[in-house]
């Protein structure tokens, strides 16, 4: 696998991460009445969960190029 592949899938384990860190956030906030904060958390989890997948494809499109399946 070539470093460039590699850093897409580190980037998106890393926006992963924070994903799951925003919805464990959001559930907090639901559960103690702060709708709002929760709301926050949420969208921020979801932005993260965008931002893994654009660096997961981007991945693919790497391994793809790389054995020549374009």
């Amino acid at each position: 696998m070539s470093k460039q592949a590699a850093e897409h899938h580190l980037k998106a384990a890393e926006h992963h991460e924070h994903a799951a860190r925003h919805h464990k956030e959001a559930a907090k906030h639901h559960q103690a009445g702060s709708h709002e904060k929760a709301a926050h958390h949420a969208h921020t989890a979801r932005a993260h969960g965008e931002h893994a997948d654009h660096h997961a494809v981007e991945a693919a499109k790497v391994h793809a190029q790389e054995h020549g399946n374009k």
